[in-house]
Formats: C-alpha cells, sequence, structure tokens
C-alpha cells in the first residue's frame, strides 16, 4: 500500500454523470485508470446542483428533473505521481473542469489486511 503523508497534490475533476468513456461512466473510467496507474487513492462524489462552461444548471431538485447531475472526482498523490496521470486526463475529459491544489495528508489509513473491515488501519513504525 501505498504511504502518503505531507505535501501532496489533489487532482479534483469535475464532469456531468451522463459523461462516458466508451459506453461507460466517465467518472468509473477515470477511477480505474487511477488504480490502474498506482495512485494512492481516487472517490467519486455526485452533486445535487450546479453548471459549468455551458451555462445550463443541472439539478436533483424534485421540481426538476434530475438530469446529467455534476460528479466531482477526487485523487491526492504525490505532485509527480498525480502530474504524470495528467495525460490520461487530456485524452478523456473533453467537457469539464480539471483542478489541481495543493494540500497537506495528515492522515492516511486502509483497513487491516483481511479485508474485515474492523481494523484500525496501518501498524505504526
Amino acid at each position: 500500500m501505498t504511504r502518503l503523508t505531507g505535501r501532496a497534490l489533489r487532482l479534483t475533476v469535475l464532469v456531468g454523470e451522463n459523461d462516458t468513456w466508451h459506453h461507460r461512466p466517465l467518472s468509473t473510467e477515470i477511477v480505474h485508470r487511477a488504480h490502474a496507474a498506482g495512485l494512492a487513492g481516487a472517490s467519486v462524489f455526485r452533486g445535487v446542483e450546479g453548471f459549468g462552461a455551458s451555462s445550463h444548471i443541472h439539478t436533483a431538485r424534485i421540481l426538476s428533473l434530475s438530469e446529467d447531475l455534476p460528479v466531482a472526482v477526487l485523487i491526492v498523490d504525490t505532485e509527480e505521481r498525480v502530474r504524470a496521470f495528467l495525460p490520461q486526463l487530456d485524452e478523456l475529459v473533453t467537457e469539464g473542469l480539471v483542478l489541481l491544489d495543493d494540500c497537506e495528508v495528515v492522515r492516511y489509513a486502509g483497513r487491516d489486511g483481511d479485508g474485515s473491515g474492523s481494523g484500525g488501519g496501518e501498524t505504526r513504525e
């Protein structure tokens, strides 16, 4: 497992939930490529309302149709590893927003290796 503490780079990709890559959700493709690239982690968050460069508001409000809501894919790793991943996004993201932010990782811990989820994270040295 990748150990990550201290200075890092946060990559945020904002796209629409209906965006696809070869008939697969774009956010799923980004997460799977990040995993294959060995990045420390990636998460996808679905928004409830938003607009982008097209200026069309997408919303999940009851009186409106829930269509193409905003999706944020967040990836955090070292600057070198995140920047090495950017060319893959050039290929994938044709509409949307890609952001980079400096950040500090305070804690990065996973479950115990048995996958039971009952562990308290990694053993400290």
